[in-house]
């Protein structure tokens, strides 16, 4: 096959595109409760496990995942609690390890936890056996230390191998949140074939990272003011509200749990808050609704 996508036949590039596909949707036609909207929290507690995967091991750079478990989990399960939100919290297990009591509260919080890879690994540069093996560490990890076997996963930094698919498969997963193929949860298709998984679908314009995200020897640079964030998922919910879909969010502890971005969030809380008909699930409970359109065959 020639290295140049340009000269590429048309199976070949129609192969890579018809691999992991986004089939039919699964909003239903009322959420539960009569709910008129899904409200979906997510945080990725990805603490030390950035600069550890990229072999950076300076203190400096750790101490700033270290925020996220010291400072900034306490802080985002207690807005939790205090407005009764249920949230979904993505663990590398290397996360985990080094902070089980952090893993307990968010247990006894009555919060999903759900797989995110070993040490944030970039899966796409992994060997089949390899991704398989570290995904299936870090579900034993997450089992031992929360007494429950996870349903779902996200993968490192949203990535997917050419086999990342199979290993979620063969794992057993309920439900997969990393592609962007919709608003709505969606079934995914394999190479034209109906899989049964669950999409829970994520999306930069959802997420923090990019807003905030600070690199003092890269490119990276936070170029957005918190309000102004506050501002783009305010519109966001605002249209789920309206056509009755999910409202899905991705945040990091480490990034959205410092003082004048958690004030964002939890202005969010309250605007949410403000609507009546709203169900605040976990993307577990999303899925599980979303099974059951597969189930019925609509």
């Amino acid at each position: 096959m020639s290295d140049s996508p340009w000269q590429w036949p048309e199976e070949v590039w129609r192969g890579h595109v018809e691999a992991v596909r986004a089939g039919r949707p699964l909003t239903p036609a009322a959420w539960p409760g009569g709910a008129r909207v899904a409200v979906a929290l997510s945080f990725d507690s990805d603490h030390e496990t950035i600069p550890l995967r990229d072999g950076e091991t300076s203190p400096g750079r750790l101490a700033q995942g270290e925020y996220g478990s010291r400072i900034a989990a306490p802080r985002i399960l207690d807005l939790l609690a205090r407005h009764e939100i249920p949230a979904t919290f993505f663990v590398p297990a290397v996360s985990a390890l080094l902070h089980p009591e952090e893993v307990k509260s968010y247990v006894d919080g009555g919060h999903e936890l759900a797989v995110h890879g070993w040490i944030h690994e970039r899966n796409t540069l992994l060997a089949k056996d390899d991704e398989t093996a570290l995904i299936a560490r870090a579900l034993d990890v997450l089992t031992e230390l929360s007494g429950t076997r996870p349903v779902g996963i996200r993968t490192p930094s949203w990535d997917f191998s050419d086999t990342t698919l199979d290993t979620i498969r063969e794992l057993g997963f309920r439900y997969d949140s990393s592609l962007m193929a919709d608003d709505e949860p969606y079934e995914i298709i394999a190479r034209g074939e109906p899989t049964g998984l669950v999409e829970i679908p994520v999306d930069w314009i959802r997420d923090d990272a990019p807003y905030f995200t600070m690199d003092r020897y890269g490119g990276a640079r936070p170029y957005t003011r918190p309000r102004d964030v506050l501002e783009i998922w305010i519109d966001e919910f605002d249209e789920a509200y309206r056509s009755g879909g999910v409202f899905q969010l991705t945040l990091h502890p480490h990034v959205i749990g410092h003082r004048s971005r958690l004030v964002i969030l939890r202005e969010l809380v309250d605007h949410i808050r403000g609507h009546r008909d709203v169900w605040f699930a976990t993307h577990a409970e999303l899925a599980e609704v979303a099974h059951v359109e597969l189930g019925s065959g609509r």
